[in-house]
Formats: structure tokens, C-alpha cells, sequence
């Protein structure tokens, strides 16, 4: 999961026509944000969801996934990134639709770049308002977990964790709803960088199940993601 830095905004820009995703790329980057690229639906989707994304502009008409079908999925997913449609289409009824499935704001072509440009930045004032507010104490079923004494309770019993342990169940928080793969929780978690390691994330992870899930064998919070890694959804 990449971010340059926590004050530089990453946003993700789904578009498959390359003269606007080049165009409008190269503008978000003098704006100072951090820009990635996709030029279809399905790419858009797997990165959306393999990395954190403070904003996503979404073209509605995509190669093998179109626009709609993308929000839809990624809300699906727990990816909760504001997502800014961008299409040619002006019609009541598919503005009303994306809304619908998750979109924040819907803007249509021809656009000026001005508008554009103040709708994104409209939308990326509510992602560091949104982080200021969360609490340090996070609640799912009845596990609490207090981040800034380290502590976890589940019921009314203390839960014992190793600092691994805890500094893992802590990084799940902090990205809810992301799959996240082994190789990257080897990387932010352990400091390791060898693929070979990966089957410590899968000891720690059954270790964690033990401790907070009601049954570690049908886990309602530390989901697998098949072949691909794990996902936290509280």
C-alpha cells in the first residue's frame, strides 16, 4: 500500500482515453497530488483495492468493466475513497444511478479544468477532516481495542497480545475493507522484504483469530481473500 506522504493526496484516475489521462494527470501532479493511472475498469478495480487511494476519478465508459460496475464493486469491497465520476454522459437518470451506487460527485464532459480542479479539492477536504475525527478506541463485535494504550478487551476480558500480534490487528484497523497482501504486511508490519517469510503473516493471523474472532474457523473480521491476502472488515 503506497502513500508518498501523509500530506500529499493519492488519487487514482481511471480513464482510458489517453490524451485526458495524460492531460489531467499531469495537472493533478502540478497541484501537488500523488497521481496513478488505469485505463480500464478491471485494472482500476485491482488497484483501487490493493492500495490506499485518498480519491478516485472514475470514467464511466471503461474497457472490460465499465464506470458503474467499478463503484459498485469497490463500495462492495469496503473501499470507502471518495469517487468522482468523470463521463460524457449527461443524463438525469445515470447521474442518479452512479450516485446511487456510491459515487460523490459526478462531473460531465466537456469540463472546464477549474470546476474539476475545485470539485477534487471539495471532495479531498472531508479525507483529513474524516482521519482527525477517528478515535483511538475501535469497537467491532465485542472486541474493543484501544490503539493509544494498547490494550484489547473482548467482553470484559483483557485479550493478551504479543506487540506482532498487536502491531498487526492495529495495521488491519487502519485499513478496513483493503485486501491486503502478504508481501505487504511482511513489509509494513515485520520490515521484511523476502516472500520466503510469508507464512509467519499466516501464524500470526490464525493467532489473532484465536483471541478476537467468536470462531477463528468462520472469522467475521479477519477475512482470506484467496490468493491474494487478507482483508479487515470490522
Amino acid at each position: 500500500m503506497q502513500r508518498l506522504d501523509e500530506t500529499s493526496a493519492h488519487i487514482l484516475l481511471i480513464e482510458d482515453e489517453s490524451a485526458l489521462r495524460l492531460t489531467l494527470g499531469d495537472r493533478l501532479k502540478k497541484e501537488g497530488y500523488a497521481v496513478d493511472h488505469a485505463v480500464d475498469g478491471l485494472a482500476g478495480l485491482e488497484k483501487a483495492t490493493a492500495s490506499h487511494f485518498d480519491l478516485i476519478v472514475l470514467d464511466i465508459m471503461l474497457p472490460e468493466l465499465d464506470g458503474f460496475a467499478v463503484c459498485k464493486r469497490l463500495r462492495s469491497r469496503g473501499v470507502t475513497a471518495p469517487v468522482l465520476m468523470l463521463t460524457a454522459r449527461s443524463r438525469t437518470q445515470e447521474k442518479v444511478t452512479g450516485l446511487g451506487i456510491g459515487a460523490d460527485d459526478y462531473v460531465t464532459k466537456p469540463f472546464r479544468m477549474a470546476e474539476l480542479l475545485a470539485r477534487i479539492n471539495a471532495l479531498l477536504r472531508r479525507v483529513p477532516a474524516a482521519r482527525d475525527a477517528r478515535s483511538d478506541v475501535h469497537t467491532f463485535g465485542d472486541v474493543r481495542v484501544d490503539l493509544r494504550a494498547t490494550e484489547v478487551t473482548r467482553g470484559d476480558q483483557p485479550v493478551e497480545l504479543s506487540s506482532r500480534e498487536f502491531a498487526l490487528l492495529r495495521f488491519f484497523i487502519e485499513h478496513p475493507g483493503l485486501t491486503l497482501s502478504r508481501k505487504e504486511l511482511l513489509t509494513k508490519v515485520w520490515g521484511y522484504h523476502a516472500a520466503m517469510f510469508t507464512r509467519t503473516v499466516d501464524v500470526h493471523v490464525a493467532s489473532l483469530r484465536q483471541k478476537i474472532e467468536e470462531d477463528p474457523r468462520r472469522p467475521r473480521f479477519l477475512l482470506t481473500v484467496q490468493r491474494l491476502g487478507y482483508k479487515f472488515k470490522p
